[in-house]
């Protein structure tokens, strides 16, 4: 009898749980997001045109990613939005991620296995940076720059630093592709590239600093021009001084 009657009252206890869980989301939505994204989701258009896009299948994974991120909601309609504190708990987060996943089907949000290289061995987990380095370099760098500094961006957007991101929205970045940012499904990286990249992202925040100016991380190009506006520079100007302070020689009139 327990056998027969236990797994119909799990299941319908989880889902009584998710059905709440889905209207605590949809009242936090009508409070926070509605005005932009509708109050179903569907996009809001303005007189200027496209006020909030349509949330409809954009899947869990995206709103954990904008609004774990502080991204959303926005303070004003602009070219890119900008992360900063948080506006909602994780209970809270959760809650809206799970009512628009309710709307379409969608990217779910991770489980942390997917995004870590937990259960490999020590030389699994080095070869598996090293390739997650030859795949960053391939697909990431020209955005984010070679180790992860972000770098600026057509029309005044900006590719933001990895290193203070964390491993869960890292990956939720490459599966929702936010912003300007391309989507990478798993026919192009699958789970285990995505996991190597950010494992070799993990790896670039333990690299020795051997001392000396680091330029922000940013390459060949800043590094060439301070060393041609400051080097380069300082040696004409030093030349400069010493040929203004060296003693010259007259030429001395002399009498018919």
């Amino acid at each position: 009898m327990y056998a027969a009657f236990s797994p119909a009252n799990a299941s319908r206890t989880t889902a009584q749980a998710d059905e709440q869980l889905i209207q605590e989301g949809r009242e936090l939505f009508l409070v926070g997001c509605s005005f932009c994204h509708g109050q179903n989701g569907e996009g809001v258009r303005s007189d200027n045109g496209q006020l909030g896009p349509s949330l409809v299948g954009v899947g869990a994974a995206s709103v954990d990613f904008q609004v774990g991120t502080g991204r959303m909601p926005m303070q004003q309609p602009g070219q890119q939005a900008a992360v900063k504190k948080k506006a909602y708990t994780d209970e809270e987060t959760e809650a809206l991620a799970a009512y628009v996943a309710s709307l379409g089907p969608g990217p779910a949000i991770p489980e942390e296995s997917e995004y870590t290289l937990d259960g490999l061995s020590e030389d699994e987990r080095r070869e598996a940076v090293v390739n997650g380095g030859q795949l960053f370099l391939t697909n990431c760098s020209a955005c984010h720059n070679f180790e992860g500094s972000g770098g600026a961006m057509p029309q005044g957007k900006v590719a933001l630093p990895l290193r203070d991101s964390t491993e869960k929205h890292i990956y939720e970045a490459m599966i929702t592709g936010p912003q300007q940012m391309p989507v990478f499904a798993d026919s192009v990286l699958g789970p285990e590239d995505k996991a190597s990249i950010i494992a070799f992202l993990e790896s670039t925040k333990e690299n020795p600093d051997y001392g000396g100016f680091e330029m922000g991380g940013l390459g060949p190009v800043s590094e060439g021009m301070f060393a041609w506006l400051v080097g380069i520079g300082s040696l004409v100007g030093f030349a400069y001084w010493i040929a203004a302070h060296s003693a010259r020689s007259k030429r001395q009139e002399t009498s018919a």
